[in-house]
């Protein structure tokens, strides 16, 4: 990974534990379950960028593997829950869509303060930002985004039960229950007045689909910031934070990607947002009607009417801000970007109202 580091000890010092993360304990506990894992000095630094789950850097001698953990304090039920996200990543490990080798998994929230797991770390770059996606020109970018939806679309056509995921999720009703999880992660989140949102969840509960599609491998937050990638030349190498992986509709992920793509990431409103600045048609990518064509073209999935998906999506991604709004308000987050996250609640509920109303 190549996002940049928040702690970093400068070299020759003696090492820190960065927040949220215990050296002493976590090289204790290598020692004994994985020794091969402890066989040198232990170091770490946060990678800077993520907004949810934790990520750290772990230099083990000459070799670096990657540590994902929870979030500091208030932690929404099942929200962030390691062992799903160990358990996808090491079940599509044989497929064509590309994850990172899954190595050890704690459940033991003694050892640092949280369950975590440790990932081998893959080469590439996590394109989030203008001073990125910008020097790439128009060629890349596209073929970037296209990239992407090949992948997408590899992992909605990977069978469930072939890997071992066929319990991974409950298909039948999985539209209702989303808007039932978010709306009850809102009501856990709220500190302000959110006008429109309770508007918004209503409308979708009362327009829920039937979700043809139900039963493939979703993401849950599938977009260009949550893959590993290289520009030259352009490839995919790892989808990463699987925390809200399930079994469901694969319109669900379509509808989110459109959410940061076309509503974050395509209008005016919502330009320079910490969230989805190197992203979409405002960045200089193709539009999320060609991100469908793309998609649409290798998978079977029937795409139909995504305006409702793309409704969830804001509701979702609305919660989420406000969600991590809140935790910052409490000084329970770690890293830059997030005194702006709030700003983003209000227009991800006027475009979700305008698409839960399309006909």
């Amino acid at each position: 990974m190549t996002d940049p580091a928040v702690d970093a000890p400068p070299t020759g010092a003696v090492p820190v534990s960065p927040a949220g993360l215990d050296l002493d304990r976590l090289a204790g506990y290598l020692a004994e379950h994985r020794p091969g894992l402890a066989a040198g000095p232990l170091r770490a630094r946060l990678i800077a960028g993520g907004k949810s789950n934790l990520t750290y850097l772990l230099s083990l001698g000459d070799r670096e593997v990657v540590l994902r953990r929870p979030p500091l304090g208030h932690v929404l039920a099942t929200a962030h829950d390691m062992g799903r996200e160990f358990r996808v990543i090491s079940a599509l490990a044989p497929t064509a869509v590309p994850v990172p080798e899954a190595l050890l998994l704690c459940t033991d929230p003694d050892v640092i303060g949280a369950p975590f797991y440790l990932m081998e770390r893959v080469p590439g770059e996590v394109f989030r930002t203008r001073a990125q996606t910008d020097p790439l020109g128009d060629d890349r970018r596209r073929a970037l985004a296209m990239a992407m939806m090949d992948t997408l679309a590899a992992l909605h056509t990977v069978e469930p039960a072939a890997v071992g995921l066929d319990d991974f999720g409950r298909p039948d009703g999985y539209l209702a229950r989303q808007i039932r999880r978010w709306a009850g992660q809102l009501d856990r989140s709220r500190s302000r007045d959110l006008p429109g949102i309770d508007e918004l969840r209503d409308l979708l509960a009362a327009t829920a689909p039937e979700g043809a599609n139900a039963g493939r491998i979703v993401h849950g937050d599938y977009r260009l910031d949550n893959l590993l990638a290289s520009a030259d030349p352009v490839a995919v190498h790892a989808v990463l934070d699987w925390e809200m992986a399930t079994l469901g509709d694969p319109l669900a992920d379509l509808g989110l990607l459109l959410t940061y793509w076309d509503v974050l990431g395509g209008s005016e409103e919502a330009a320079g947002n910490p969230v989805a600045d190197g992203l979409g048609p405002h960045a200089g990518f193709p539009t999320g009607a060609e991100l469908i064509d793309r998609y649409a073209g290798r998978s079977d999935v029937d795409v139909g009417p995504l305006h409702w998906h793309v409704a969830l999506g804001c509701f979702k991604l609305a919660v989420i801000c406000e969600g991590i709004h809140y935790r910052h308000t409490l000084g329970q987050t770690l890293g830059e970007g997030f005194d702006r996250i709030g700003d983003m609640v209000a227009p991800l509920v006027a475009h979700g109202l305008t698409a839960a109303r399309e006909r």
